[in-house]
Parts: structure tokens; C-alpha cells; sequence
């Protein structure tokens, strides 16, 4: 099972009617990255005095959770989806290297934009950012490693998923995220089980969810996730192998 099948209408998420980006979680062929030119190593930056940049989070104004120096030279923006497949294949592959090797030296900082690729996103967003924003990167990062789970568990409740398209917003990604066995991943991870529950009825912050997603796709041309800019600039691979050789020729080495 995979996530296309749970595609959605966002318009039951507000009054108007909207539609959402078509892309899907893939990955790309390998050619050419549209990054920057190869510059000279740069050296390592320091971190404030008893800290670590690996442990530095912070929320970004263009609405993504970011780790690292919010300075660094080097800005890698990971644009992903919760339900993807190949987001999660570039976690599992890039965590503990692009931690311990890129952002704990200050010159790369990592930033993940979260993507709706259907109605499973929704739910699972809303409760990745349910905590502190310290909180949701390691979360979603967990939440990766565990996807195989949600898919195995919505395979045996099909009916439930079903029946929570019938339902009020409100009430729908509660029931999505019940299917899923996402409640309980998130509650045995931290978040309270009501205040799961608040964020899952949180229509506001889902309608903004979806309007970013449609947004990035229109304007950035996002055909797929995970999809990576490189300060700036949009890359043409989307593999741990491909990014780690961009981020070193630009210098981060």
C-alpha cells in the first residue's frame, strides 16, 4: 500500500474550493543539480559557548522547522511529505551523517517544509508540529522510520478510513489518524493524548497546511518529494548520495 491511494479534497477543509498540487513521492533520475558552483571549503563555525548547532531548532518564517546555525553559509531546504516513501528512505540514509558531519560543523543548516500529499499528511503534520518546535524534527524523523507501520495498520482498517471521509474536518483526521495508529506513536513520543487530539481539530492550522502545499507547488514547480533547494537554488537529485556531494562541492568539507 502506498500513499496514493489516500488522495483528498481539500476543499472539505474550508468553504472554498481548493485544489491541490499535483506531485507525488518519488524519486528523480540523477543529472545535473541546478546548485551552486563549487567554492572553497569553508571552516568550521563554532557554536555558541555549551551548545551544539546539531541540537539548535528553531520554526522559520516560511513556515518550516530548521536545525542547525540559522547563519550557516550553506542552506539545505528539504520540501517532504510525512507519507512519503523516499522522504523517508533520505532519512533513514542521511540522519546521523548530515547531523554529526554537516550541521554539528555550523556550515550546513537543514530545513524541512512539510508537504500534503494526500489525507494522510494532514493528520500526521498536525501532530508532528503539535509540540515545541525542538520537538518536531526528531518527531518527523521518528515518524519516517515507523511509516511501514501506518500503511500495515490502515491496510487492516480500511473501513475506518472510509468512514472518516464521511466525517466533520473536525472530527475527520482524528479518525485518519486512529486508522493509522499516528495517535499512538505521537502520545507514546510525548504529546498528551487531548492535546493530540486539539491539533488534530485544528481546521485553521490544516486549511494553512494545504494552502503552503499549494502555494510551493504552483510557484517552485514541486513535481515531487522529497524536493531540495540549496541555498536557493532547486536541486535536480533528491538522493542522500546526490545532496552529500552538492552540499561538500559547496563547500562543506
Amino acid at each position: 500500500m502506498t500513499a496514493a491511494k489516500f488522495g483528498f479534497a481539500p476543499k472539505a477543509l474550508v468553504a472554498a474550493t481548493m485544489a491541490l498540487a499535483l506531485v507525488a513521492c518519488g524519486k528523480k533520475e540523477e543529472g545535473a543539480a541546478a546548485a551552486p558552483t563549487s567554492g572553497e571549503a569553508i571552516a568550521k563555525i563554532a557554536p555558541p559557548a555549551g551548545g551544539s548547532w546539531a541540537d539548535t531548532y528553531a520554526a522559520t518564517p516560511e513556515g518550516g522547522y530548521r536545525m542547525g546555525n540559522p547563519d550557516a553559509p550553506i542552506k539545505l531546504v528539504e520540501y517532504g511529505a510525512l507519507s512519503c516513501s523516499h522522504c523517508a528512505e533520505f532519512a533513514e540514509k542521511s540522519a546521523a551523517e548530515m547531523r554529526d558531519n554537516f550541521i554539528a560543523s555550523g556550515r550546513v543548516s537543514y530545513e524541512v517544509r512539510f508537504f500534503m500529499l494526500n489525507a494522510l499528511d494532514v493528520p500526521a503534520t498536525l501532530l508532528a508540529t503539535c509540540g515545541s518546535p525542538e520537538a518536531t524534527l526528531p518527531l518527523a524523523e521518528q515518524f519516517w522510520g515507523w511509516q511501514k507501520n501506518m500503511f500495515t495498520n490502515l491496510q487492516s482498517n480500511e473501513a475506518a478510513l472510509q468512514a472518516a471521509s464521511q466525517l466533520p474536518p473536525e472530527q475527520r483526521f482524528v479518525a485518519i489518524a486512529q486508522a493509522g495508529g499516528m495517535d499512538t506513536f505521537f502520545t507514546s513520543r510525548g504529546i498528551a493524548a487531548d492535546q493530540a487530539k486539539a491539533c488534530l481539530a485544528d481546521t485553521a492550522k490544516a486549511t494553512k497546511l494545504v494552502e503552503a502545499t499549494n502555494k510551493a507547488g504552483q510557484e517552485l514547480n514541486i513535481t515531487g518529494t522529497p524536493t531540495f533547494f540549496l541555498n536557493g537554488a532547486k536541486l535536480d537529485t533528491n538522493t542522500w548520495e546526490g545532496v552529500k556531494v552538492l552540499l561538500e562541492k559547496a563547500g562543506a568539507r
